[in-house]
Order: C-alpha cells, then structure tokens, then sequence
C-alpha cells in the first residue's frame, strides 16, 4: 500500500517534469520563431551588443556627414559682389554644386534631396562645419610672396585654407569637382574656404576652370618686380639641381644678340599683363586684388589690411603679430600662445641670391618695362618697378 503511494508520487513528479520540460521547449521555439520573422525588434535595446551600438550610430555619423557636404555656404550670398553668369547660366552661388563622377560638370543639388532627409528625421547640422568650394583663391605668383600670404591669413579666425597646393585647375582637373571639394577643410558659418596654387595665374585652361566651378570667386594675385621674381626662381631650381646652367644662358637666347627668351618658364611667368588679360576674359577686374610681394615684406601690416578688406574681413592681423627677422629679410610672425618659438616660413625661403652680372639684369628690365606699364595700366596699380 506505501509502495503504490510512493509509485503514483513519483510518477506524478515525472509528469510535473516533463510538462515544464515541454512548455520551455516551447517558449524557446516561440522566442526563435519571432526572432526568424522579424518580430524580435521590439526586445528591449539590452539584448544588443555594444558593437551593434556603435554601428548604429556611425551609420548615423555618415549619414549627417553627407547631408552636410549638400549644404551651400552662406558666406557667399552676403559677401562676394555680383559678377556676370557664366556662359552657360549654370552658375550660382546660393547652391551648392556637385558632380556625380570625375569629368562631370557640375549640377545643382535640389532642395527636395534635404527635405527629404530631414522628413527621415537624419539631422542635417554638423557642429563641425561643412566643406565648400574656396570662395578666394590665391592664383599666383610664383616666388611672389603667396606662401608668406597664406600663412599671414591663417592667423585669423575666419579664414580656414588647405595647407598643400591643390594643383586642380591645372593639373588634376580630371579628377572632378567632387574630388577637388573633399580636399578643402570644413568651415563653420561665417568661415571662407581658401587655397592657393601660383601656377594658376600662368595656366591658359584655369580661368574658364575657375569660373566653371563659380565666376564669384575671389582672386588673389602677389606679384613682384619680375627680375627679381625671375633670379629668386632660378635660385629655387638652382638648389634642385646643382648642375643647372647660368642664369644668363637661359634668360638669353644668345649672348651677341642679347634677346630674351620668353620660352623660359622663369622669364615668361613675370609677362603679368599678357597672363592677365587671360583671366579677365572670365572674371571682371573688381574680382582681383593685386598684393605686393615687396610691401608684404616691408609692411606686412598694411598689405594685410587691404586683403582682409577685400575679403570683407574683420581686421584682426596687424602689427602685433609680426616681427622682421634680419637673418632671413622678411617677415615672421611674432610667438603664438603656448609656443616656444615665433614662426618663420622654412629654410627654402630667404636663399641668398647669385650673382648675376649687371647687363643681363639691365636687359631683363628693359624687356619687362613696356609690359610692366601695361600690367598697371590693367590693375590700376603703380608697382614701381622701374
């Protein structure tokens, strides 16, 4: 009689068992099904990882950064003066432009395309700005001072410039407008965008390449006495290429005749007149300033003042942030907060010259006179170089 008792006791247990064994198997086989079926979005957000975490939000991340990249630069609508269309009448500079493939000529982004971000709720601002086209480009000259300018600009705040020479308006222009714009740094509003690249002044393609992209932009010019500019880049090369033949050979065609060779890169960059009246097919001469590559050695302040004016600016470099500097002959900039030396531009600027013998100087500067004239009649600038 105990014995049935203990039976029925345990079979009962065996029972309770396996029915618990049963209803688990079947919320696992239910939590399984929903999962395969889609339905498992709704678990709470700690049954994902970490990693899936961040994914998420770098997918976000991405997602901001290209809705940025679509947004135009306000700088330009209060800014930059009004300049003829381009011939085309695609240009604006309330839009951004954006091209779809390397080669492509540029088209307007549509404000449908934010709308639509935003309706999906993916935010549009970035507090770390935007990367635009360079409103102002310094286009020239080379061994002019530009570098010096850049770095002088650089100091204020609302400037942002790309550091290298881009080089896209005369040697990466297949690269695409897109390509071109990732290179430049993001701004914030009020900011412009800047970058420099001397050899455009001199490229028979880069004003119709300029204007392409926007006939707005600002076009900064250094230029110097072109003898002088001619020696310093010779100097430059010569320091290349030790084994370089004398200045007078190359600037001569001939020693008995004493022509100049214009086909000489050194020579023919200080033309300024002919290499000016390229660029005013394309842009009006109230898009130009002409900066002094001898008064930024001498007043560096000054010359700033007139950049940062044309640039509509606040004038925040003066003479407190320079200093001339006896050994190299030309301007630094005094030592920046947290610093322990002032900046002065590298060891390749401020070669000492060669000598080059006094008739062949002469020569250049009478070859040069008749263009120089004519260069300040074009620029409404007495550079004084004769």
């Amino acid at each position: 009689m105990g014995c049935s008792g203990c039976r029925v006791r345990f079979n009962f247990g065996k029972a309770l068992s396996r029915v618990s064994v049963f209803f688990t198997m079947v919320l696992i086989f239910t939590y399984f099904f929903y999962c395969l079926t889609g339905l498992c979005d709704s678990a709470p957000r700690t049954l994902y990882s970490q990693q899936t975490l961040d994914r998420d939000y770098d997918i976000l991340d991405d997602n901001r950064r290209v809705l940025d990249d679509l947004r135009p630069s306000p700088r330009l609508r209060t800014q930059l003066p009004d300049a003829p269309s381009h011939r085309n009448g695609t240009d604006s500079a309330d839009t951004e432009q954006v091209v779809d493939a390397p080669g492509q000529l540029p088209h307007q982004t549509s404000d449908s395309a934010k709308e639509s971000a935003q309706s999906n709720g993916i935010p549009v601002s970035n507090t770390f700005g935007t990367k635009t086209f360079p409103q102002a480009i310094i286009i020239g000259v080379k061994k002019g001072g530009t570098r010096a300018l850049l770095e002088f600009l650089r100091i204020h705040p609302d400037v942002r410039a790309v550091g290298a020479e881009p080089h896209f308006f005369d040697r990466f222009y297949d690269r695409g407008l897109e390509w071109y714009r990732n290179l430049m740094p993001r701004t914030l509003d009020g900011q412009i965008t800047m970058e420099k690249t001397p050899s455009y002044f001199v490229t028979k393609e880069a004003p119709g390449r300029v204007c392409t992209m926007n006939c707005r932009t600002k076009l900064i010019v250094v230029v110097r006495d072109p003898v002088t500019r001619a020696v310093s880049d010779y100097t430059q090369t010569l320091s290349k290429n030790p084994g370089l033949p004398s200045f007078q050979s190359l600037a001569l065609k001939n020693s008995s005749t004493g022509l100049i060779d214009t086909t000489w890169s050194a020579v023919r960059i200080g033309l300024y007149a002919k290499h000016l009246e390229n660029w005013l097919q394309h842009f009006p001469l109230s898009h130009f300033l002409f900066v002094s590559g001898e008064r930024l050695v001498s007043d560096p302040a000054g010359e700033m003042g007139r950049v940062q004016d044309f640039l509509g600016l606040k004038r925040v470099v003066s003479d407190k942030h320079f200093y001339f500097n006896q050994t190299k002959g030309f301007p630094c900039l005094k030592k920046p907060e947290g610093s322990s030396r002032p900046r002065c531009l590298g060891k390749s600027k401020g070669r000492p010259h060669p000598q080059i013998p006094s008739e062949v100087l002469q020569r250049l500067r009478d070859f040069y006179r008749p263009f120089n004239h004519r260069f300040y009649q074009m620029s409404g600038q007495d550079f004084g170089w004769d």
